[in-house]
């Protein structure tokens, strides 16, 4: 008599399915991804480049809409699309029309003269605009 020596220790089980699901692709991707918009979201910002006064009024959010915004050559934009002083009062009459409660934003250039800011202030407020916001940059550390 033959003794069976382990013939199945080496004989190969039946297949079976890998339950599992391998995350590592997915991580790859998703870490390329992340580099790619840490990378291109800084040169995603736009708009009209102002250098805004430095001033330490507390935190509030902003909206991208209804920003009126005047550069240090006096020039005004609205939502970053350059208009006369004439068509800015029609739009934003048209937007106090259509919703009471909106908001404009007002950037404007530190080197501004304060008589063209608050001209500008008079304008938006004659349109019907109640809730002007002054955007500012945060006033630096002490």
């Amino acid at each position: 008599m033959m003794q069976d020596t382990g013939g199945k220790r080496f004989r190969r089980k039946a297949s079976t399915l890998l339950t599992e699901i391998n995350v590592t692709p997915f991580v790859d991707v998703m870490l390329v991804l992340l580099i790619i918009f840490m990378v291109t979201a800084p040169m995603m910002q736009s708009g009209v480049s102002v250098e805004l006064p430095k001033e330490d009024a507390g935190a509030m959010e902003i909206t991208e809409e209804n920003v009126v915004t005047i550069d240090k050559e006096g020039k005004i934009y609205f939502n970053d699309k350059q208009v006369r002083r004439e068509d800015l009062g029609g739009r934003l009459k048209s937007i106090a029309s259509t919703s009471p409660g909106a908001h404009v934003y007002l950037r404007a250039d530190r080197h501004v003269a304060y008589g063209a800011v608050m001209d500008l202030l008079a304008l938006i407020k004659n349109s019907g605009i109640v809730k002007i916001g002054m955007v500012t940059d945060p006033a630096p550390e002490s």
